[in-house]
């Protein structure tokens, strides 16, 4: 490793000369200057790794060298030395993005402790990541052999995805790697737990898991209680790390009052999974009870046409007598009109959002080779999330809901999963066409890769007809016609998909948050 080369500039440097010793004794190279203009100069002429800066000297100050000096090289870290403790003089220092700040006297310890800080960060929490995540690694092996709770299941998946995003930031692809093939081990757990519990818990409700159809009536309608109007906002298809992803952008406006999960119903799929949360009935009860408004996989037309029907009739069943408006959002220009007429809302006691662009990126992964690489891998998909969710009209939603006072509710429908295995599958004509379940009579299908429902209507889901079944993919399989396999296999492989039973797809977040 190379020298470290410090630029340090005091008036008083000759009275830090212990100080710069003992740091040459440490292998740092330190070179001095007393004033601004001359550490500028020297600043021009080499390439420092680190400036130790004091604030208050004589001529050219410490802050108008600090300003000029971000203006040169930016990505240089300067740590600011300073004797007042004034908060102004603070808040300008740390508003020009100083590295760090220290108060005279500085002893050697604090200056090697800000050095190490600065330099070594990234190798020092990576060491410590990697160390912290071996010793997790048994203990999560160990848990989830013991994992025979929904509570549990949910538990290990969060610290999961504690872990898989602490390991972005390391260079140990070893370390990654064993991640994955834990993730992928959890969900044929989670899968045979699903299979063996799922019947279960839809004829005993008080043992169960919350689920889509009990959503807004267990955890949206309490928050409607108090005094504050609710902005309640449903992104299509967002997994627990995406949430994780951008809730600090979030966080710059909202603190968090609930940090919860529920479980999507299967299948996970919008027209089931959304319309459960705004109509509070299963499948089978919407179309027994409001047949206008569901359509079976096989009709024609969108299956999620009438969210905004489903919501009034539940808001009429649960007698809330509220002023309420639903929007869905689907592009950018609907967006930003909302995002203008937000203020003409402020007498709604609930707004509901729907908003749709989590969903396009995962689908426009299988269709475009762009977004395929773009979005290679969760880390990827995480990121592009986070870069949407930034520039999008949804973050001045939130200010403007934020300014006006409004509780804001963030949740979703269901999530996905990256789809690497494909499973053999033959139906009629009349199969659904979903990757990750099918629902049609006489399937024929792996065992071993699918959970079967061969009465639907156990569970809350209708028929096609009196002899339909429905099928749903575990893990990471998609279902895949024997007919034309081999191209379904390399047109799907590695795309995100969601209809079946993984973590990512079930356990996924509602978050409940108050203006700041």
């Amino acid at each position: 490793m190379s020298q470290i080369k410090i630029l340090w500039v005091d008036d008083e440097i000759d009275l830090l000369k212990p100080h710069i010793l003992f740091l040459e004794k440490k292998n740092y190279h330190i070179t001095t200057a007393n004033n601004g203009q001359d550490a500028l100069d020297l600043f021009d002429e080499e390439n420092f790794d680190i400036v130790f800066l004091d604030e208050n000297m004589p001529g050219i100050s410490g802050l108008e060298t600090l300003s000029e000096m971000k203006e040169k090289k930016s990505t240089i870290p300067i740590i600011m030395i300073t004797k007042s403790e004034e908060e102004l003089i603070m808040e300008e220092a740390i508003g020009s993005k100083i590295a760090d700040y220290l108060i005279k006297p500085v002893n050697p310890n604090q200056i090697l402790l800000s050095l190490k800080k600065n330099l070594d960060h990234s190798r020092l929490v990576s060491e410590k990541t990697s160390l912290d995540y071996q010793k997790e690694f048994r203990k999560i092996a160990m848990d989830m052999m013991q994992t025979n709770s929904y509570e549990d299941w949910t538990e290990l998946y969060k610290r999961l995805i504690f872990w898989e995003m602490e390991l972005e930031h390391i260079d140990d692809q070893n370390l990654v790697e064993i991640l994955e093939s834990q993730k992928q081990e959890a969900n044929i757990q989670f899968g045979k737990f699903v299979e063996k519990n799922y019947e279960y818990w839809f004829n005993n409700e008080d043992d169960a898991p919350l689920f889509s159809h009990n959503l807004f009536r267990k955890k949206v309608v309490p928050e409607l209680r108090d005094d504050k109007n609710v902005l309640f906002i449903v992104i299509d298809n967002l997994r627990y790390d995406q949430w994780k992803a951008f809730e600090s952008i979030v966080n710059n406006h909202y603190k968090v009052d609930k940090e919860e999960s529920y479980y999507s119903i299967l299948p996970t799929a919008t027209q089931y999974a959304r319309n459960a949360i705004f109509s509070g009935l299963t499948p089978l009860e919407m179309e027994k009870q409001l047949p206008q408004y569901w359509k079976n996989d096989t009709d024609e037309g969108g299956k999620n046409l009438y969210e905004a029907e489903f919501l009034n009739e539940q808001l009429k069943r649960l007698r809330l007598n509220i002023k309420h408006e639903y929007y869905k959002i689907t592009n950018l220009r609907d967006g930003k009109k909302f995002v203008e007429n937000f203020k003409s809302l402020k007498e709604n006691k609930l707004i509901t959002l729907v908003y749709n662009f989590v969903d396009m990126i995962s689908h426009a992964k299988t269709e475009m080779e762009v977004i395929k690489e773009l979005a290679s891998n969760d880390k990827a998909y995480r990121s592009l999330t986070q870069s949407w969710f930034k520039n999008s009209p949804l973050i001045e939603i939130i200010q403007q809901a934020q300014l006006a006072g409004y509780k804001l509710i963030i949740t979703t429908d269901h999530g996905t999963i990256n789809c690497k295995t494909p499973s053999k599958v033959i139906g009629d004509k009349n199969t659904s066409l979903n990757l990750r379940y099918k629902t049609g009579k006489s399937l024929t299908y792996e065992d071993k890769d699918v959970y079967a429902i061969k009465d639907p209507k156990k569970v809350g889901l209708p028929s096609i007809n009196m002899s339909s079944s429905y099928i749903f993919a575990k893990n990471d399989t998609f279902l895949a016609y024997i007919n034309n396999f081999n191209y379904y296999v390399s047109y799907f492989k590695n795309t995100y998909q969601h209809g079946g039973i993984s973590l990512e797809e079930m356990i996924i977040p509602f978050i409940v948050l108050n203006p700041k």
